[in-house]
């Protein structure tokens, strides 16, 4: 070993060709833009889903050819099914042989006043961490030796600015992602050097994630934010992109991608 570390130094941009990355929550939103964009890049593509199988199945058909050695596919990954999740893992071994990148992107939420304790029962508060937090959690337990092997790899966990400001769609959902930026720390310290792990954590995206928050909302909310724009799917997917190509030497840490809402 050299003085130097175990890799070499000038690790420059990873080229995303022959790569497999798989995305949780990969059949809708943030989830969807980042296949297409990862797609793009070169990467082969394995969209998961909880439920929306139909949806997972139009993003693949969406998605640009990889070349003739890969193909792009949709896979089940549940967060609350520790056995499907191992599943998971063994049929990507089984199908594409290598795994280089992990987007934990699927969670879920519910409008719930902050003030508003007899709804934030204990068990919706369980809810919130049982798949915000624990579900990336066991998704990354369960891939963590797939990536091992591939010896450059990464973990991208979708957080939100919730996570430390603690405003948003409730307290359970803010404490969640506080815990996934925790995660997303101590994951960095004892996967490196073979695997890096990095947080995206945006503000409102335009997307159908909070129900009951339409596009009036998160562009009322843009407003007051001092870059004044509204944050698109896209755009999330663009710092995921960039966490993983350009970051080569950044882990354990999240990033604010919220257009400054956080000043």
């Amino acid at each position: 070993m050299s003085s130097e570390g175990t890799r070499p130094g000038g690790l420059g941009i990873l080229e995303l060709a022959g790569k497999v990355a798989v995305i949780t929550g990969g059949s809708s939103g943030i989830g969807a833009a980042t296949a297409q964009l990862l797609a793009a890049q070169g990467a082969s593509v394995v969209v998961g889903y909880a439920t929306g199988a139909d949806r997972a199945a139009q993003v693949v058909d969406s998605l640009e050819p990889a070349g003739a050695a890969h193909a792009h596919n949709a896979l089940r990954i549940p967060l609350d099914d520790a056995a499907a999740i191992e599943a998971a893992a063994a049929a990507v071994r089984e199908t594409f042989g290598r795994c280089d990148i992990l987007v934990n992107s699927a969670g879920s939420t519910k409008r719930v006043a902050h003030g508003d304790l007899e709804t934030m029962t204990g068990a919706l508060l369980a809810e919130m961490l049982a798949v915000n937090t624990v579900g990336p959690y066991m998704v990354s337990r369960a891939f963590v030796p797939l990536l091992r092997e591939s010896g450059d790899a990464v973990i991208v966990n979708i957080s939100s600015l919730s996570g430390t400001t603690a405003s948003g769609s409730n307290i359970g959902y803010c404490a969640a992602k506080a815990a996934l930026d925790n995660l997303t720390m101590s994951l960095g310290r004892v996967l490196g050097p073979e695997i890096r792990v990095l947080g995206v954590a945006p503000a409102a995206v335009d997307t159908a994630f909070v129900p009951d928050r339409g596009h009036d909302a998160i562009a009322a909310q843009a407003a007051t934010t001092p870059l004044k724009v509204v944050v698109h799917p896209d755009d999330i997917a663009a710092a995921v992109l960039a966490a993983i190509t350009h970051l080569r030497v950044a882990t354990g840490t999240t990033f604010l991608v919220d257009g400054g809402k956080h000043l």
